[in-house]
């Protein structure tokens, strides 16, 4: 989906115009992958806008410059408010928000501890990601495996991890499927691209441990909670294979994905193939959640204070 413009970008504690939130092409970023970044949704509420979940994300930001030891000039309270901030001004909404914390124009060289450290927060509308298909999506078992985590700390929300992931979604383009599943390094189950997976059968929720290779959703998360509010027998554990194959249902989470139903995989049919009752279920708690149709008992919300009540459309 093409981003679309919008006013101001928060940048290291200021709004600037959008063109004027550049980098130098020898930033350490662009030639070392140097970044840490999150994908948080901004939605509209009958009560108005509010992001979801947006200390969870931002504490996971801040975390993941931790693993990278970038230093960060700004609290995980500070951000937070830059990102009310950035949206409250833009008055777009729904939206994607996209905080960012890079190394930016320093030193040449792999060591980074003499390059700034430059944060950005953006936020642009943005609908659905795999398209929102009520039936599912079809997927396939990826060639290429998730990170090993001697390699890139998987639990870090870093740019560079993502280079694996498009790696991932490119070779499902290219093969006919809307996304892949990569298996962890001994073979188990991980996850999408871009998404964490849930499995069902025999009537319980089963998704990978974070030792497989897995970062640990913020949508994930949520669902897991979902589950227990609603009774639903949860198991993490490692998932051999074949259980892609045997599952009665299976469904990607993210920011992005949401909750995405999976008709498919290596096209054998999950279950039926069709979505599942407790797929369904959970789908349909959720987005009662995020659309303000329940109250927010998990107090997941946090209002953006806002100059225009007029949200855009997507």
């Amino acid at each position: 989906m093409a981003i679309e413009k919008t006013d101001k970008i928060w940048h290291n504690g200021k709004l600037i115009n959008w063109d004027e939130a550049t980098i130098h092409v020898m930033s350490h970023v662009i030639h070392y992958g140097s970044s840490v970044f999150e994908g948080i949704r901004c939605y509209a509420l009958p009560s108005g806008p509010a992001i979801f979940r947006a200390n969870e994300h931002i504490q996971r930001l801040v975390d993941s410059a931790k693993v990278y030891r970038i230093e960060v000039p700004f609290t995980r309270e500070e951000i937070v408010k830059g990102m009310l901030e950035t949206v409250g001004h833009n008055g777009a909404w729904p939206c994607y928000v996209r905080p960012i914390i890079l190394r930016g124009y320093g030193e040449a060289g792999v060591n980074p501890f003499n390059s700034p450290t430059e944060v950005y927060i953006i936020n642009y509308p943005w609908g659905k990601y795999l398209g929102g298909e009520v039936e599912g999506c079809d997927v396939y078992v990826s060639s290429w495996t998730r990170l090993a985590p001697n390699t890139l700390p998987a639990m870090a929300k870093a740019g560079a991890n993502y280079m694996n992931s498009q790696l991932i979604k490119m070779e499902a383009i290219v093969n006919g499927y809307v996304e892949g599943i990569a298996l962890d390094i001994n073979g188990f189950v991980s996850e999408g691209s871009g998404e964490n997976l849930f499995l069902v059968h025999r009537d319980k929720l089963i998704t990978a441990p974070l030792g497989n290779s897995v970062l640990p959703g913020i949508t994930r998360d949520s669902v897991l909670q979902i589950a227990r509010d609603l009774n639903v027998s949860i198991v993490e554990q490692v998932i051999p294979r074949e259980m892609l194959y045997l599952a009665d249902e299976a469904f990607f989470t993210g920011t992005a994905a949401e909750v995405t139903p999976i008709r498919s995989v290596d096209k054998i049919n999950v279950g039926k193939g069709v979505t599942g009752p407790i797929t369904k279920a959970i789908q349909k708690e959720f987005y009662a959640l995020v659309r303000g149709e329940k109250p927010d008992r998990h107090n997941w919300f946090t209002a953006v204070p806002v100059r225009s009540k007029q949200p855009v459309s997507v």
